[in-house]
């Protein structure tokens, strides 16, 4: 009667007692201690050869070996000055001075180009000034051709340049102040000149018609003058129109004369003995009459018409200097408004920030630069590393 009882009990028993078997088996062991293995090794050698070592010897190259290096800075831009005319000013509408982009645009190309530093190392010696035999990493070495001097120019020399003020800011390094300093003002001597020229081309340019249409009036008038001396030298004749008023008064006066005379004879008694010598007379004023009519065509030849050729010839002449002189004033007043216009319309660089001499280094920027070095080794380790695992797990 108990039998059947406690069968139930028993089968509840080994049922936990299975649960409980399968439960310990279900638990895994812990885990052991890690322990160092090789790639761990390589990867912590990695980062010391790659990361550490190089920052390490990037600190003792900038805080030991690099030397000082001072800045200089020049500040200034292209102005124009425009001046405004008696009409403009009266009505109101003045521009005093602006600032011409373009010019600025060159200027700021020219000062980055070989140019500029052969014009800068005839001022002062580049090479001595960028010579740092203790420092070989910031020092410009010993190659001296322009093609090296221009890539270290453009590592020392930072320009600046701001389109919509047109303003340009330069900064040099240089080793010792007054060499940053002397370099600056190079610069900016160099480049005041490069506006001048410019400004004397743009001038040139503005007046070249101008003066190709005086010197073209000019030589028209020394031509009209020369063909005028020519014809009085050739003629004996310094106006012919005046002379030939010159003569007919006299002939005129020597015709009232001769009428005069004429009329007084007629007048006398046939046996009057003043008679004689107004017929004298009568007769030399004829003859002076024909002798003065027979001058005006004395000039080449003995022919009539000769007189009224050399008149003929004279006006034309004269009409031709008259002409000459009215266009070389004209063209005289074209050229120096066009010399006006252009001189108004000058160029020049103003300097707003004077060439600095420095008292303090500035750099190289050790920290900077060894942060930023660190930064950039960290994430080629971690890149390398990463491309490391990513093929190990491959495998």
């Amino acid at each position: 009667m108990n039998k059947p009882a406690n069968a139930p009990a028993a089968k509840l028993t080994g049922l936990a007692l299975k649960a409980r078997h399968k439960i310990k088996f279900a638990v895994r062991p812990p885990a052991s201690v890690a322990r160092l293995k090789r790639r761990h090794i390589l990867l912590a050698g990695s980062f010391l050869l790659i990361v550490v070592l190089p920052v390490l010897v990037s600190a003792f190259y900038l805080f030991a070996i690099a030397n000082d290096q001072f800045a200089s800075r020049v500040g200034f831009s292209v102005r124009r000055e425009e001046g405004s005319s008696a009409v403009e000013l009266l009505g109101g509408i003045t521009q005093l001075s602006g600032d011409t982009s373009s010019d600025t645009d060159i200027l700021y190309e020219y000062i980055q180009s070989e140019e500029m530093v052969r014009a800068v190392n005839r001022r002062v010696d580049l090479m001595k000034v960028f010579a740092n035999p203790g420092d070989p990493m910031f020092s410009i070495g010993s190659d001296g051709r322009i093609e090296k001097m221009l890539a270290f120019w453009n590592r020392m020399v930072d320009v600046f340049y701001d389109s919509s003020t047109g303003l340009i800011e330069i900064r040099v390094l240089a080793f010792r102040p007054e060499d940053a300093q002397a370099i600056t003002t190079a610069i900016s001597d160099e480049s005041s000149d490069v506006i001048n020229r410019l400004s004397a081309t743009a001038r040139e340019d503005a007046t070249r018609y101008a003066r190709e249409e005086l010197d073209l009036a000019i030589g028209r008038l020394k031509d009209a003058r020369s063909a005028l001396t020519r014809f009085r030298a050739r003629s004996q004749i310094v106006d012919p129109q005046a002379a030939v008023q010159g003569r007919m008064g006299i002939l005129n006066n020597l015709q009232e004369q001769l009428a005069k005379t004429m009329i007084e004879l007629d007048m006398m008694a046939k046996d009057d003995p003043r008679r004689a010598e107004l017929q004298q007379r009568l007769d030399v004023i004829r003859g002076r009459i024909a002798d003065e009519r027979s001058e005006f065509g004395r000039a080449e030849s003995a022919r009539p018409d000769d007189l009224a050729t050399l008149i003929n010839e004279y006006e034309s002449l004269a009409i031709d200097q008259s002409f000459a002189e009215k266009t070389y004033l004209s063209a005289l007043a074209a050229y120096d408004g066009a010399v006006a216009e252009a001189q108004r319309k000058s160029r020049y660089l103003a300097t707003h920030i004077p060439p600095t001499l420095a008292e303090t280094a500035e750099f190289p920027r050790r920290w900077m630069i060894l942060g930023i070095l660190t930064g950039l080794l960290i994430v080629t380790w971690s890149i390398l590393a990463m491309i490391y695992y990513s093929l190990r797990d491959r495998r």
